[in-house]
């Protein structure tokens, strides 16, 4: 699979939340102009061992890091899925969107983590890492952020050429933090995470997860989300410097719950 330049910016925020050496981006924010991009092409129409789906790109995070290896492979029933294989690397796999998450709310998905990281920890500065993570990034207004965060993105506009995205919200799996628990950053206040599972006990299996992700942005920073700009998955292991297998399914986003929501 080659290269592409797609889903950057929320990668170059992850550059600065996993503590590497330098910063990167390259995808702007939407505008009058572009198309709409709303379609998340399943991973499953695509060939196992041939190339991503259109629109999905490796990514690189940072010369200074070993690159996660991520392959498409079938599962046991046949379907195509992502398979990452990560050893003291960070890198991942994203599409560029424009989406409104009032009108698209609840993101679906699945996927498959046989074994934890031992050691991962995502709130400690040098155990940030996770062996499954759901990202999306969201525009919003510049003008709000604090000086530190306007001065990390300025720092990354000088350096690409490109600001960062005005929030990223990823869904992981921890070790020991409970369910629903908000971890920010300890590098930024422009990065939160969601943890959507939490410990071993159902590792080795499929789990599907739907999440109103409009109503967990609100949670996590206070206001209404802006437009979604892209959307990825990594696996990442630089920190703790183990090992770690992961497997993604389809990703999708849609008006309504497939489940119906408790009252």
């Amino acid at each position: 699979m080659t290269i592409r330049p797609t889903w950057c910016r929320t990668l170059a925020v992850l550059i600065s939340a996993l503590g590497t050496l330098g910063i990167v981006g390259c995808a702007v924010a939407p505008n009058a102009n572009d198309a709409p991009r709303t379609s998340v092409t399943p991973f499953s129409t695509a060939k196992a061992e041939g190339p991503l789906p259109p629109g999905w790109g490796l990514k690189q995070l940072s010369r200074f890091k070993r690159d996660t290896a991520y392959r498409l492979v079938a599962d046991p029933t046949g379907v195509t899925v992502v398979e990452a294989r990560a050893e003291q690397s960070a890198s991942g796999v994203g599409k560029r969107l424009n989406v409104d998450p009032n009108a698209m709310p609840w993101i679906q998905w699945r996927w498959n983590v046989p074994t934890l990281i031992a050691s991962a920890d995502n709130t400690r500065r040098h155990a940030e890492d996770s062996p499954v993570r759901v990202i999306v990034t969201f525009d919003g207004d510049a003008n709000k952020l604090d000086f530190e965060d306007r001065a990390v993105s300025a720092r990354a506009k000088a350096l690409t050429g490109e600001a960062l995205p005005y929030a990223t919200l990823m869904y992981i799996w921890e070790n020991k933090a409970p369910i629903d628990e908000i971890i920010e950053s300890v590098h930024t206040t422009r990065v939160k995470m969601i943890v959507v599972e939490s410990g071993a006990a159902r590792n080795g299996r499929w789990l599907d997860y739907e999440r109103n992700i409009a109503r967990d942005f609100e949670r996590a920073f206070g206001e209404k989300p802006g437009r979604i700009l892209s959307l990825g998955i990594m696996t990442d292991t630089d920190n703790t410097g183990e090992r770690a297998v992961a497997y993604y399914g389809d990703i999708h986003f849609s008006p309504k719950p497939l489940k119906k929501e408790p009252k």
